[in-house]
C-alpha cells in the first residue's frame, strides 16, 4: 500500500467532491421564495455554500433547462420594462414535491454523517 492518498485538493477538504451536486435542490430552493430570473438564482445560489466563487453561468443554464425538461420549473419570457427580454422561472408542483424529496434525502445524510462523527469521537476520545 504504497499509493499517496490524496487528502487536501482544496483548502478544508478532505479529497475531491462534486460541488455541482446540490445544484438542483439549490435552484429549486432559489425559486421556492418566487420567480426568479437566471442571473438572480446564479447570484443566490453563492449563499448555499455548495460550490467555491461564482457558479458558471452557462452550467447553471443547463441546469435550469434540465428542471424545466422534467417538469419542475416552467420559465416564460418577460418583456416588460427597459432592456432586453428576460427569462422568469417558476416552481411547479412537481419542482415542489422534488425539493421536499432533496431535503428529506438531506436529513438522512445529515443524520448518517452525524452518527459518523460521533463514532470517530468516541474511539478518540
Amino acid at each position: 500500500m504504497s499509493k499517496k492518498m490524496n487528502i487536501s485538493t482544496q483548502e478544508g477538504r478532505p479529497g475531491p467532491g462534486k460541488p455541482d451536486r446540490y445544484i438542483q435542490p439549490s435552484l429549486l430552493l432559489g425559486l421556492k421564495s418566487g420567480p426568479s430570473y437566471g442571473y438572480e438564482l446564479i447570484r443566490d445560489l453563492k449563499k448555499f455554500n455548495f460550490m467555491e466563487g461564482q457558479p458558471p453561468p452557462g452550467m447553471i443554464y443547463r441546469h435550469l433547462r434540465g428542471l424545466e425538461a422534467d417538469g419542475l420549473v416552467r420559465s416564460e419570457w418577460m418583456t416588460e420594462g427597459a432592456g432586453p427580454a428576460k427569462r422568469v422561472y417558476h416552481l411547479t408542483a412537481d419542482g415542489e414535491a422534488a425539493l421536499k424529496l432533496w431535503i428529506e434525502y438531506m436529513h438522512a445524510q445529515s443524520q448518517k454523517l452525524r452518527d459518523f462523527i460521533e463514532r470517530y469521537e468516541s474511539l478518540v476520545e
